[in-house]
Formats: C-alpha cells, structure tokens, sequence
C-alpha cells in the first residue's frame, strides 16, 4: 500500500498532498473490500424459484428436486413459487422485471427460452437479453399418451391406431397441453402437421391439471414430458403410445419413438428445463449456484430420481447453456414455421 501510494503521489500534480492521495487508496480499498464482502454475504434471505407453471409438471417437480440442496449448500430457503398462464409467459415475465440480485431465479424450459419468441406476436420478455444463463438442470422426452380407457374401447394400442381413429373421426378429439406455445403444445402440432389429422387444442395452465382431465376422460390425447406423466401411466390411468425424442427412454425402453412406431421421418420434439436469473444478477452468485446445481445432479440419490422420471440431468456451465439456448430458438422458429401455430 505504501509503495502504491508514494508511486501515485509522484504521478500526480504538486498541488495534490500525500495525506489527500493516501486517503483515496483507504477509500478505493475500503470500497474494494465492501463489495467482496456484499458478494460472499449472498443470500441473507430466501430464494424464490418461480415456476412458470401450475404444480404437477415436470418443471414444477425439477425446480423441487433441486431447491432443498441448494437450500442446505447456501444455508437460506429455495422456494418455489408458481405463476402459471400464458404458456409460461406470466412467470417470465416476473422474473424479467425482478432485481437481479440472486433472490429471484426462474425455472425456464425449451418454450420460456426456445419457442416463445416465434410463437407468440407480442413477448412480454425477451428471452436473451433479460435473462442470465445459470445452467441446464435437465432434458426429457415428450410422450404421446391417451386416455386408457377411451383406447381400450376404441382399440388404440399403436400410434398407427391413433392416426387411423383420428382420421376417422376428424374434429371430435380433443388434446390437451401445459400451454400455448410449450413443447407440449408443439410436439402436438408437429404430429397434425405430418400426420393430416386433426385434433382441437386444449391449453392448461401446467401439465398437471391437464393431465388430470386426461386421465379423466374430458383429454383424448397428450404429448406430456415424460416425468409428470410417468406416474399415471405406471398406474394405468394412461396408455403411453410413443416418446417424441429422437431415441427411446431408457425409463420405458420398450416403448418406441413415434418415428419408428409411425415412421415419421425426423419427428423429434424433447423438452429441457434450467436454472436463470435476472440481467445484471452479479456472476459470481450465478456461477456458485451452477456449482452447487451441478453438485446436486451428480449425486448417486438425484441420478436414480431422475433416471426413474425419465429426465437426463446436466448441470452444465452458464456459457454452454446459452449456446443451447441460441440453438433451440433457432431449431424451434423453423418448426414454428412449418406448423403454422401462432399464439397472439
């Protein structure tokens, strides 16, 4: 310090002390110190973990998979909130519009960050330049299910069955999604688009009460993430026909991929869910909760979780997760595109 202020005093004019010189390093150091300290000092409160969708889904159950190990690593709550509606917009929007200061993080999916922007005619959000990448919590294959005891009377065991009854029948199914605008919702347009059926949609406010009608018998069809519908299907409340990603689930491996159940050439529509924050959130906050997320994952307990759900954990870094971020828009506006969908 010494040496630093002699050498600044000789730098500076005649007209300017050595005492008013020392007292500007006591102050830039003060400073220096005050805002380390402010960085470590994070979080002195709970976190909030908003959910851009009702309970019951599969973003719903990762962002309460994750928030108690994050909560044990940093000695403060992680609770999650939802704010659904909007497919997904309402929820985003919150977080969009909140401090970036590392208490309010949003739990974001391949249609918050990837298929909105081209679906809908007015983003309350801009899914780039509002938000901070922290990392990817997982990825999950959509699964094509009905209503087990409207197939059992229809005899819909294939997805080859489901194209011939709905083609049969045009109008009268209805299919239901988390959304306007999620992968739920596009897997469904994708199939209509080359498949040439037709079936109305239905958007909820989260899979979870959508799911609940189709078990019910009011939803005919569904292209669900996996997670949240694997309960009512290994409960036979739904008859699972297909996983929309472009390879089987090793969580049903004997199920097939709608491409080779229909051979529907290049259909692939799977889901991711990650960790983001407000723009100007500090990245040191961001890159301690990576870690932390990223430790959380790589537990032998979380793998199995996962594993039985279907999702593929990653806990990848805030740099990798915006490159997917950019790639998924992009594949996803093309796919937009060619259905046709828009949302105004």
């Amino acid at each position: 310090m010494v040496h630093f202020s002699r050498s600044l005093s000789r730098s500076l004019p005649g007209s300017l002390s050595r005492r008013p010189v020392l007292g500007m390093a006591a102050a830039v150091l003060l400073s220096t110190t005050s805002m380390a300290w402010a960085q470590t000092a994070w979080p002195n409160k709970p976190v909030k973990i908003v959910v851009p969708f009702a309970p019951g889904g599969t973003t719903d159950i990762l962002a309460r998979a994750i928030a108690p190990d994050l909560g044990k690593a940093f000695g403060q709550q992680f609770v999650v909130e939802n704010k659904g509606g909007a497919g997904g917009n309402l929820g985003a929007e919150q977080v969009a519009k909140s401090a970036g200061d590392g208490y309010t993080l949003l739990m974001g999916t391949v249609g918050t960050h990837g298929i909105n922007r081209a679906l809908y005619a007015k983003l309350p959000y801009d899914p780039f330049k509002d938000f901070v990448p922290i990392t990817l919590v997982a990825g999950v294959p959509n699964v094509m299910v009905v209503n087990t005891d409207k197939a059992a009377a229809n005899k819909i065991n294939t997805v080859n069955d489901f194209i011939r009854y709905a083609k049969a029948n045009p109008g009268k199914l209805n299919m239901a999604s988390s959304g306007n605008g999620t992968s739920i919702h596009l897997a469904g347009e994708l199939f209509k688009s080359q498949t040439g059926t037709f079936m109305a949609h239905i958007p909820y406010r989260g899979s979870g009460p959508a799911l609940l009608d189709l078990a019910g018998g009011s939803m005919d069809v569904m292209f669900d993430n996996l997670p949240s519908a694997m309960q009512l299907i290994k409960a036979g409340k739904l008859k699972a026909l297909a996983v929309t990603s472009a390879q089987r689930s090793a969580a049903l491996p004997d199920l097939p991929t709608v491409e080779e159940a229909a051979g529907l050439k290049g259909f692939e529509a799977s889901s991711w869910f990650g960790l983001l924050a407000p723009a100007g959130t500090p990245a040191d906050v961001v890159s301690r909760i990576q870690q932390e997320v990223a430790k959380s994952l790589a537990t032998p307990a979380m793998k199995e979780r996962l594993a039985t759900l279907g999702a593929i954990p990653s806990g990848n870094t805030p740099a990798q997760f915006s490159a997917l971020i950019d790639a998924e828009h992009k594949k996803w506006a093309e796919v937009v595109k060619a259905s046709g969908a828009k949302v105004d």
